[in-house]
């Protein structure tokens, strides 16, 4: 597992190349081997995961009557949108790269991608965190989350760019495959799941 220091070093890199400094590449283990430790995002991220599992939780009985309970299954399922939510884009991202001849570059997108998703999951809690314990400020809330939306698309965007080119057609369409199916495969996986709140 990836230590503190290295996922400093990791996400100075990120900044780096959102800045379009292309030293940023060197902070970046772009190999294989780092594409499969990128994964250890997930473990880093599981505190902001937890918390917005704990959201979702009380989301879901709201929409219930009285008495509902939530057990260990209720947090697996989670789990599972959760999962697919980290691997679906990936697997989508990698059909794309070998179809149009850039399977060179997977690997680096999948290391940009893991490691950019942990400070966009600490994001995500702590709005999730003003939510839960300042309900009155809802509205400012939505307003951050959908600024937070806009700086990933960006951030994506940017990062692509650095990691494929100056192709501007194929770093957008690498950008809504990223995003797009995931939200989607999300809300049926939770309606099928039965975790959808309402």
């Amino acid at each position: 597992m990836p230590t503190l220091k290295e996922v400093e070093f990791y996400l100075r890199g990120l900044w780096l190349l959102f800045k379009q400094d292309p030293s940023g590449f060197s902070y970046l283990d772009l190999s294989d081997r780092g594409a499969m430790r990128s994964f250890w995002a997930i473990l880093w991220a599981l505190p902001a995961i937890l918390i917005s599992f704990a959201w979702w939780r009380l989301l879901y009985l709201q929409g219930r009557p009285e008495g509902t309970e939530t057990g260990a299954v209720f947090f697996f399922r989670l789990a599972l949108v959760e999962a697919s939510n980290w691997l679906f884009p990936l697997i989508l991202l990698g059909v794309l790269c070998w179809t149009i001849g850039i399977g060179e570059k997977f690997a680096s997108m999948v290391v940009v991608t893991n490691w950019l998703a942990l400070p966009v999951s600490y994001s995500y809690g702590l709005l999730v965190l003003l939510m839960m314990f300042v309900p009155g400020l809802a509205g400012i809330v939505a307003l951050l989350w959908f600024l937070l939306m806009i700086t990933v698309i960006a951030a994506l965007f940017r990062i692509m760019r650095m990691v494929v080119g100056e192709q501007l057609l194929m770093v957008s369409t690498i950008v809504l495959i990223l995003l797009v199916p995931s939200m989607i495969i999300a809300e049926l996986l939770e309606r099928y799941l039965g975790v959808y709140p309402g």
